[in-house]
């Protein structure tokens, strides 16, 4: 009989355990496909407007379009500020190999210099990763051309057209158009913090100076962007959508161009300051301050050493002396004095003293002269103005005080900004007893007020507060604000400047502003006039004041004698013509000026204003005594 043998594997053990792995295995693939599910819904459906994004950030981009900046006018439609077509050639310098060897290759393509790689080195280290930075800028047609040739060897680089800023005239209109430069870390700042940064991406310059500054927001207009797609090199497809630029407005100014290059003229031997206004109006004509420089050399980027010898040039071209220079006003301030006196009641019409050639003050044994030193005998405020006696403003200072002095000259402009749209203005000093006190840690003294009557002391001003004082007078105490914005350009409408200001100083009808306007008129006309051989056969009748501020202060002055800088300032106010004035100006000569009077010079730019005469000559004067009220 035999034995029955014991199978060695178990089927159905071995059925029930595949099937159950089988199990597990089905439910472990099914989570699986199940997060795999989740996940691409999650993906695909969930974050589809987000990964969408982020993919059409790689493949469009939005690039700014810079708008083209507001053409800057003369009043007759000369243009003074445009616009060129300037090529630069960029580079990202990730995208190159070997940078200092390529750089080297480029010398001799596009006469690459040792200054333009220290421009790009300083650029590239304030500058983002993987952004196109200037190498050299203002490429011309044969370097261009060049580089279009040999562009296969540099690959990163790039020649870019781009709008720059030219100034046609160059040194003549400087401190009031002013110039626009690259934009620097502080306008950065300074845009962002105004919340406008946006709008300046696509642009490589802003306004540093003048017209082109104050008027920044006018003239810079509306980024504009398109939106392109790109391939994985970072090359344009094709646009997708545009949103064009807004163009800055046009602005015309007041100027006149042919009258500004004129005086410009006139002045070039001399350090000088003049201001030509319409009276009825405020309108700025001319505004020359002599030396100036040419505004281009900033567009492009000014070399260290050209800046160093604009700094430290001693005529000191850099400073607009028309609204910054600060001098003593002299005796062109004593018309407006006379007004204030007359208003305060400290004298009347008739008021009348005798001057011996001094004046001494009351308890004290100090003698202040006047610049006649035998004295101008009987005096009234007309024939005070007319001779400029220094004596009669010496006693009227007294009897008004600082306090009054002060508050009068204050409403004439004196201490304060002018208004006149301009960044680059001083307010110069109107002393009172506050300021020195701050100052100097000192009480006034009543021997502080006295040369203040004559514009003295401790008072200094500014030629366009000068022409605004003056404007105020003729317009007997009706304020009017200079400026230079004629009008706007605004889509093909122009809008005018409207005067903001509308203050009246002191009584219209008192009579007090033709007294010290005909004294000014007899500055001019009549024989003992300070002024008068300046204006001897003029076909107009004009009023003028004039003044010298002391530079150097001792009893044996002589002009000849000593260094040119030390010269006493030679000033003038005038306005023409004196029934119906349409022009008045405000001249400063520092240390006198070289060439012609300061009276000479008034007179030739009022006939070149009235009557277009360029012939008007008069001979030029020998150096006068310290204080001579003569022109």
């Amino acid at each position: 009989m035999k034995n029955k043998r014991t199978p060695f594997r178990d089927y159905t053990a071995e059925s029930a355990l595949f099937a159950r792995r089988a199990l597990v295995a089905f439910i472990i693939i099914l989570v699986l496909t199940g997060i795999l599910i989740a996940n691409l819904y999650h993906l695909q459906i969930t974050r589809h407007e987000d990964y969408q994004t982020r993919s059409n950030e790689n493949r469009i981009k939005l690039v700014p379009i810079a708008p083209s900046r507001g053409i800057i006018y003369d009043r007759n439609g000369t243009p003074l500020a445009l616009n060129r077509t300037i090529y630069q050639l960029e580079i990202i310098p990730e995208k190159v190999e070997n940078l200092q060897q390529t750089l080297n290759d480029l010398r001799n393509v596009i006469d690459l210099t040792d200054e333009d790689i220290a421009n790009f080195e300083k650029e590239r280290k304030r500058s983002r990763r993987f952004t196109s930075i200037p190498l050299k800028t203002s490429l011309d047609h044969i370097q261009v051309a060049r580089f279009a040739v040999n562009q296969y060897r540099f690959p990163g680089f790039e020649i870019k057209g781009y709008q720059r800023r030219f100034y046609p005239y160059g040194s003549a209109l400087t401190h009031i158009i002013g110039y626009v430069a690259k934009i620097n870390d502080k306008d950065v700042e300074r845009l962002d913090k105004e919340g406008i940064l946006p709008n300046y991406a696509a642009t490589h310059d802003i306004g540093k100076l003048g017209i082109e500054r104050y008027y920044e927001a006018v003239l810079h207009g509306k980024t504009g962007y398109e939106e392109v797609e790109v391939n994985n090199r970072g090359r344009v497809i094709r646009q997708l959508h545009e949103q064009p630029p807004q163009a800055g407005q046009d602005i015309y100014l007041t100027i006149d161009l042919e009258l500004q290059i004129y005086i410009e003229k006139l002045l070039t031997t001399s350090r000088a300051a003049v201001v030509v206004s319409d009276p009825r109006n405020g309108e700025i004509l001319a505004l020359v301050s002599n030396p100036s420089y040419d505004p281009n050399l900033f567009v492009n980027g000014i070399s260290n050493k050209n800046y160093q010898e604009l700094l430290n040039n001693p005529d000191r071209p850099l400073i607009n002396r028309a609204t910054q220079g600060i001098y003593p006003p002299a005796s062109t301030v004593k018309p407006f004095i006379t007004v204030a006196a007359l208003s305060t009641g400290v004298i009347n019409k008739n008021t009348t003293i005798f001057d011996p050639g001094w004046w001494q003050l009351p308890g004290s044994e100090k003698r202040y002269r006047d610049w006649k030193r035998w004295g101008h005998g009987s005096l009234n405020a007309h024939k005070a103005i007319v001779e400029s006696a220094d004596t009669f403003f010496y006693q009227v200072a007294y009897d008004m005080g600082i306090d009054r002095l002060s508050e009068w000259m204050t409403k004439f402009g004196y201490g304060e900004y002018t208004g006149i749209d301009l960044a680059e203005e001083r307010t110069g000093i109107m002393p009172t007893r506050e300021w020195k006190q701050r100052k100097y840690k000192k009480p006034w003294y009543q021997g502080d007020t006295i040369p203040v009557g004559i514009g003295q002391g401790y008072w200094t001003a500014t030629p366009i507060q000068m022409v605004k004082a003056l404007i105020t007078l003729i317009n007997d105490g009706n304020v009017k604000t200079p400026h230079l914005l004629l009008s706007k350009k605004l889509k093909g409408e122009m809008l005018p400047y409207q005067q903001t200001e509308n203050i009246q100083i002191g009584d219209i009808h008192s009579g007090y502003w033709e007294l010290a306007k005909s004294g000014m008129y007899g500055v001019a006309n009549l024989p003992n006039g300070t002024g008068h051989k300046s204006f001897i056969g003029a076909p107009y009748k004009a009023a003028a004041k004039s003044g010298t501020a002391q530079v150097y202060s001792y009893e044996t002055y002589n002009a000849s004698k000593i260094a040119e800088h030390l010269r006493d300032h030679k000033l003038m106010i005038a306005f023409a013509p004196y029934e119906n004035p349409t022009v008045a100006l405000s001249i400063i000569l520092e240390n006198g000026g070289a060439g012609p009077t300061v009276g000479t010079l008034v007179r030739q730019i009022l006939d070149h204003v009235l009557l277009g005469d360029n012939n008007t000559t008069l001979p030029n004067a020998v150096p006068t005594p310290p204080g001579t009220e003569s022109d």
